[in-house]
């Protein structure tokens, strides 16, 4: 019996197998709305054999999305394209999908990766970011606006409308994102977060803005259907985001009725050393898996079939979550 091939429950939902689909950003939106390339792209996803799909970040705010050709979910527009996208997946597949719902904080108003990932310039639509401090993300990049507490409480009345969005577009989850330096990435971590208020300082108070923001998010969301979070294991830089803190976190968010986290990391500082190979991010999940006992996906170049089947079988994860490497299956499939 395999074990990677065993079912697994979230929420209501029973999923025949622990492959999941992770959030794969496009860049291929229009005003924040998906495109007929997202019915190619996720239509591909839910017929791959995975059990779970989880749509690309989306931004909760214009300003939140990383760059101008992102997804957003914060206009009748964008709801009505992501209910278009969502109506073909169940068409042709039974997955059960949801959302990842984000805002990039410092890291927004940026180039797409084939135009170099930089930010942009004035004379190219840049825009004014936010984040936790008005620390810059590196040298060649603006420095963001510091986030009052009137910022911070629109920025969760839109977290909470893009919950609303998703559930009226017949998502069955929403994911928050919290990791790879974004927003909630940069208030948790000490090195982007050097606020003097009840949200700085002490881990306690820099988990407060993303958990206050899950709750309500989670009180907004229909019962019936699931909610978890992307988190950081690390943020592989010194002085920053540890294992140690991680497991705090996922038992916190546990509490706050997430039924799962996949652990990823990095993303906030663009010189951290990030020790790169074969399932580099899962001993991350497997430290959070049995501290917090949250149900845990793991991430990380996970590119080979018994490596995928070793991760749940020896209980470092509970669920593998997958995206280049379905990318390269569905290339070598067309090609067959």
């Amino acid at each position: 019996m395999s074990k990677l091939f065993s079912p697994l429950k979230l929420g209501n939902h029973t999923l025949p197998n622990r492959i999941t689909v992770a959030p794969m950003c496009q860049y291929s939106a229009v005003d924040g709305s998906m495109t007929d390339w997202h019915i190619m792209h996720l239509g591909s996803m839910a017929t791959s054999g995975a059990s779970m799909l989880v749509i690309e970040a989306a931004g909760v705010v214009p300003e939140g999305r990383i760059t101008p050709q992102c997804v957003g979910l914060y206009s009748d527009a964008n709801e009505e394209a992501l209910t278009r996208v969502t109506k073909f997946v169940r068409s042709v597949s039974p997955i059960v999908v949801g959302i990842q719902l984000a805002h990039a904080g410092r890291k927004a108003s940026s180039h797409r990766p084939w135009n170099g990932r930089g930010p942009l310039k004035p004379n190219e639509g840049a825009w004014q970011c936010d984040a936790p401090s008005a620390i810059a993300l590196d040298k060649e990049w603006p420095v963001p606006h510091a986030m009052t507490r009137e910022d911070m409480e629109n920025a969760k009345s839109a977290w909470v409308k893009a919950a609303q969005r998703a559930a009226r577009a017949g998502m069955d989850f929403v994911e928050v994102h919290s990791t790879h330096g974004y927003l909630f990435s940069e208030f948790l971590s000490p090195l982007s977060n050097q606020r003097t208020d009840d949200y700085g300082g002490s881990l306690q108070n820099r988990m407060r803005f993303p958990l206050e923001v899950f709750k309500a998010m989670r009180a907004a969301f229909p019962a019936d259907k699931f909610m978890g979070a992307k988190i950081s294991g690390t943020d592989f830089y010194d002085g920053g985001w540890t294992p140690d803190d991680a497991v705090v976190y996922a038992s916190e968010l546990k509490k706050a009725g997430s039924d799962y986290v996949t652990v990823s990391g990095g993303g906030v500082r663009l010189d951290a050393k990030v020790p790169i190979g074969p399932g580099y991010q899962v001993p991350f999940a497997e430290r959070v898996k049995k501290e917090s006992g949250i149900c845990t996906g793991a991430v990380g170049l996970i590119t080979q079939a018994k490596q995928a089947e070793d991760i749940v079988t020896s209980g470092k994860a509970d669920f593998i979550s997958l995206a280049r490497a379905l990318l390269f299956n569905q290339i070598g499939r067309a090609h067959v």
